[in-house]
Formats: structure tokens, C-alpha cells, sequence
């Protein structure tokens, strides 16, 4: 027993040390996913032995109720609550059950559904119509004043509009930073050289507690109202969607997206179209909230010290989850680029089993600090490719068995010398002529308009002729026979040999146009007719040396460098000396 209760007590001391960080210094030190793991653990164990159980226990407080000395102090006269919450439709269906048997009631009970955004929640006071105090949640009973910063947000009105407003007006809302704001205010910190913030409801709860106003008042916050607290008499609204349809005609912002549900099916095709659609919104929501709408059966419902009876939030399912990064392996991309890729062990999330994830590149693994065998977590949220967003620092899991990711020397698909710049984020395969993974865009750009400007030849047709083997490089378009062509879809008799004419006659070129057509990386037009100008010859260019190349204008240190390591590759070597002494490639 006494292990039990260690447990349960370093279970409490961790989740109020992360509590504080991500409250309170808003710089948390585990994910959200952690710390659900280290809440879910500590429930299990209260109720498994509920002899454990204390009135101090972080599952019966309301999250980050440690107060920073840095703001006044603000009493609530009616609690600022959490929220239950389920998590699937059969213990949804159960919260509705219980509602009915409470109540007493056989008919269908309407409930008020709206988004349950990922914010900072608050009290906004307002006396005779003018915005007094703006407070955050606290413990639910004592919040901080922030009523300078939130002055600052432009979709708060300083005074309400209309008539019949009560004296005093509690109107409870969420701050949050929607996504475009939030990935601007991260760029321009990284250029700054300042912190990046984790997530947007992260900054937005850094914003909203900033000392300097100033400060806030740059930021990208927003605010949305959802509920009232305290009020004199002047509004006698009869449901909870009334209150938010008043609030809106005093100018307050509501959410576009309540719904009002007259039965458990309403609800859960609500759920379902949201869950859908959720990465559409433009902000961070974890699900919906559902609430008894008639007034009268709330009050009926009551609360606990914690969360009200007649409202419950519907997660959805995690976005986020933790595998093991088994191994990692290389992809090439058709203009060259090396991607490392992470092979995972299989999870499944959002009803997508996931076994694999871009890493993007190198700079992308050192932010991490990832290691193969690392314990990952990792996110996939709507459409989009699954990402790892952090290796798991938490002692639950710690990876014994790990290995450095090293950078492969030669290119996984033709072998080619691997380059890795230091002034660049990619490494990328020198092979770019050769290059299997490489030679459709390749080509593509050999016979584009700027380049040997081959008519009649596109994408296409290209895949095709790589499809069949016939093409492997670019010197082989110039062995293409009218037999092979006609042999392709689409391609008729006469376009055939129109094709044939056209390669025929793009080998009279200029040496620019042929140094644009090699595709070395960073050599534009301008740049292929600088380099023209200034070697003459391209035995004078594979010979120079870097300090000679960033002579030529517009090369510079990645440009020369890209030219000496294209220029060092014997295979691209081998397929210019084709183009020029077997094919007859020449200009003037």
C-alpha cells in the first residue's frame, strides 16, 4: 500500500510543478499528452483507492490555480468552473443518461453546442456598460487582473451597445492566437532571435499575462464569448443560447458555430461535422461542449466544486500520440533534395494507422534532438502528413538503446556524392543527370522553353519515356526512335516525328541556355549567362577553381560551391560529354 501512495503523492507534486510551468510561467516542460497521461494515471488510482484521495488533489481543482504575485488578486462571486469531459460516444450517451434521470425527464432534452476552442478563459467585467475588470480563470474562485492587456484586444469593446444592460455584467469568454497569427508572431521571434512559443494557446496565454501591455497589444489574440457570470437584473434570458445571441447585440464576439440540439443523434452528426472539419478553422479547438440550453434545468443540475453537471466536453480523438522512432531512412526528391523520413513503430491516430514520418531535414532532426530509438510525439491532424512535434522528455520513458542519425555520404538511389552546405538547410544528391529519382524534373527542365526550348515534349510524356525505359538521362532523348514514340499513348504518327524535329534542331543553342539546361542548383538564366560570358568554354568552368567561380556576379560561396561539386560528379561528366561529342550539341 505505502508504494501506492508514493505514487499517488509524486503523481501530485509532478502535475502541480507542470501546472505552475505551463500556467503560470507559460513554459511547459512535457506535452499535452504527457501530462493527460500523468492526469489519467492519478484518477485511476484515486478511484481505485479512494482512501488516497485528498481535497488538495490536482483531480479535484481547477488546472493552474497558482497565482502569479505579478497581478492583483480578483474574488468571483459565481465560480469560474472546468469542465467534464468524455471522450467517445458510449460514455457520452451515459452523461445523457444521467441528465435524463436527474431531470426526470422522457423527452428529448435541447442542449447549446459551440466549439471548444484552445484558449486562456476569462471574466470580463462591465459596470453601467463600460468594461470595469477583465480577470483570468485562477483556481475558478480568484483570477488575476489583466485588465490593461486585455483593453488592447480590438474585438473587445471598450463600452457595450443597446439598451436594458445591467449595471454589472460578468461575460465569460476565451483569449486565443489563431494559427496565421501565431506562425507570424514565431517567424519574426526566430528572426529576433526571442522565444518560440510552443503552440498557440501557449502565446496566447503568454500574451495575455505579459507584464507591458505594449507587448500584448502586438500580439494576434482574439477573444470569443460563451457565457455569462454574475449579473443585476435588466436581461432575463430564458436559455443559454439567448444569453450569447444578447452578447452578441451588446458587440461582443460569439462563436459562428453554435448549434442548438434537440436530441443525443443532433449532437453526435454535430460532433462528427466539426471533427471533419476542424482543421478548416483557422484556430485550435480539442472538441465540442455541449450544454443543457433551458436555464432553468441548469440550475435544477447544479455543479460540484469543480464542473457543472448539465455541461460536459466531447474531446475528439488525439491528434497526438507517442510511438518509438525505429529507424530513419532517406528519400529523395525530384529536384535532388535528400528527406530523411522516420519509420515508426505503427500507432494509430485519428483512425489512421501511422508508421512513418517526414523529418523534412537535418536542421529539423538537430531542433529535435532526435536520436533512433527515441520515444516520439507525434501528430497528424486532418490531411496533413504526420509530424514528430518533440522527442519525450518524461522518465516514463526513457530510451536506453538510442543511435545517432547520421548523414548518408552517397545517394541511396544512384550512388552520387551527398552534399551538405553549410549555408544551406538540404543536403542534396549531386547526381542530378543520372539520378532515377531525380531525371522526370530533370528532364523537364533540359528541354523547358529557357533552356534547349524542345517543343512538344512535357511532363507527360517524359514520365511515359522513363516509364518504359527509354529515357534515362537526357542524352538519350536524342536516340529516341519514331518506332518507340508512336508506341506511347497519345502520341501520333506525325507528332512523332515532329517531336524527332524538334530535338533535331534544339542542339544549335548558346552555351548559356546549355549551362541552364545541366539544372545545377542556384544557376539561374542570368546566372548560366554570367558564368558564359566570363569562361567561354565549359572545360574552362570544370576547371575553376571556388575562389575563381565567385568572381562571376550573381555565384557567390553556395553557388560556386554548387557548380565545383556538380563539375566533380563523374556521371553528370560522362552525360555532358555524350551531349556534346556523340549527340552534337554546340553553339557558337
Amino acid at each position: 500500500m505505502d508504494s501506492i501512495q508514493d505514487r499517488i503523492n509524486y503523481l501530485k507534486n509532478l502535475i502541480l510543478h507542470h501546472q505552475h510551468q505551463y500556467y503560470i510561467m507559460d513554459s511547459p516542460e512535457i506535452s499535452d499528452i504527457e501530462y493527460d497521461q500523468l492526469m489519467k494515471e492519478l484518477h485511476q488510482l484515486e478511484m481505485n483507492y479512494p482512501h488516497f484521495l485528498t481535497s488538495d488533489s490536482p483531480t479535484q481543482r481547477i488546472g493552474g490555480f497558482a497565482l502569479s504575485s505579478a497581478f492583483k488578486k480578483v474574488h468571483y462571486n459565481i465560480p469560474m468552473l472546468s469542465l467534464d469531459y468524455v471522450n467517445n460516444k458510449k460514455s457520452y450517451m451515459e452523461f445523457h443518461m444521467r441528465l435524463h434521470e436527474k431531470l426526470k425527464k422522457d423527452k428529448d432534452i435541447t442542449f447549446c453546442c459551440d466549439l471548444k476552442v484552445d484558449g486562456l478563459a476569462v471574466n470580463l467585467l462591465y459596470i453601467n456598460g463600460s468594461l470595469s475588470q477583465a480577470s483570468t480563470r485562477g483556481d475558478g474562485k480568484i483570477g488575476e487582473d489583466i485588465t490593461s492587456n486585455i483593453r488592447t484586444i480590438s474585438v473587445i469593446p471598450q463600452r457595450l451597445i443597446g439598451h436594458d444592460i445591467p449595471d454589472y455584467l460578468e461575460v465569460r469568454g476565451e483569449v486565443f492566437m489563431p494559427h496565421e497569427g501565431f506562425k507570424k508572431l514565431n517567424k519574426q521571434a526566430f528572426r529576433d532571435g526571442c522565444k518560440i512559443f510552443a503552440n498557440p494557446r501557449n502565446a496566447a496565454a503568454g500574451s495575455l499575462r505579459h507584464r507591458d501591455p505594449f507587448i500584448t497589444a502586438t500580439r494576434p489574440i482574439t477573444f470569443v464569448a460563451y457565457g455569462l457570470g454574475l449579473f443585476t437584473e435588466g436581461i432575463l434570458p430564458r436559455s443559454h443560447i439567448e444569453c450569447l445571441q444578447y452578447l452578441k447585440t451588446c458587440g461582443l464576439p460569439v462563436s459562428d458555430y453554435l448549434c442548438l440540439c434537440h436530441n443525443s443523434k443532433e449532437v453526435l452528426d454535430f460532433y462528427h461535422y466539426i471533427e471533419a472539419n476542424r482543421s478548416l478553422l483557422g484556430f485550435d479547438i480539442d472538441g465540442i461542449v455541449i450544454k443543457v440550453d433551458n436555464l432553468d434545468l441548469q440550475v435544477k443540475l447544479s455543479s460540484t466544486s469543480r464542473a457543472p453537471r448539465w455541461a460536459v466536453a466531447f474531446k475528439f480523438p488525439a491528434q497526438e500520440k507517442i510511438t518509438r522512432v525505429c529507424d530513419v531512412e532517406f528519400q529523395i526528391s525530384r529536384t535532388g533534395t535528400l528527406t530523411p523520413v522516420a519509420k515508426l513503430e505503427p500507432i494509430l491516430i485519428s483512425g489512421v494507422m501511422v508508421s512513418s514520418a517526414t523529418l523534412h531535414n537535418f536542421s529539423e532532426i538537430n531542433r529535435l534532438g532526435l536520436k533512433i530509438g527515441n520515444h516520439v510525439i507525434v501528430r497528424r491532424a486532418g490531411d496533413v502528413i504526420p509530424k514528430i512535434m518533440s522527442v519525450v522528455q518524461s522518465s516514463s520513458y526513457l530510451d536506453m538503446n538510442t543511435r545517432e542519425i547520421t548523414l548518408p555520404m552517397n545517394c541511396p538511389i544512384c550512388n552520387s556524392r551527398i552534399q551538405k552546405l553549410q549555408e544551406e538547410v538540404v543536403a542534396r544528391c549531386t547526381g542530378g543527370l543520372i539520378c532515377a529519382a531525380q531525371i522526370v524534373g530533370a528532364l523537364k527542365h533540359f528541354v523547358s522553353r529557357k533552356a534547349l526550348n524542345v517543343k512538344g515534349i512535357g511532363e507527360k510524356l517524359l514520365a511515359q519515356l522513363v516509364k518504359n525505359e527509354y529515357v534515362k538521362n537526357p542524352a538519350d532523348l536524342f536516340t529516341l526512335t519514331l518506332h518507340q514514340l508512336i508506341n506511347l499513348e497519345h502520341i501520333h504518327l506525325k507528332s512523332a516525328q515532329n517531336i524527332l524535329d524538334t530535338l533535331n534542331d534544339s542542339k544549335y543553342t548558346t552555351f548559356a541556355r546549355f549551362l541552364y539546361a545541366l539544372g545545377i542548383p542556384k544557376v539561374g538564366e542570368a546566372t548560366a549567362r554570367n558564368l558564359s560570358d566570363y569562361f567561354g568554354t565549359i572545360d574552362r568552368i570544370m576547371n575553376a577553381s571556388l575562389v575563381t567561380l565567385m568572381k562571376v556576379d550573381g555565384v557567390g560561396r553556395v553557388g560556386a560551391h554548387n557548380i565545383k561539386n556538380f563539375f566533380n560528379e563523374k556521371n553528370n561528366i560522362e552525360i555532358i560529354s555524350i551531349l556534346i561529342e556523340n549527340v552534337g550539341i554546340y553553339w557558337k
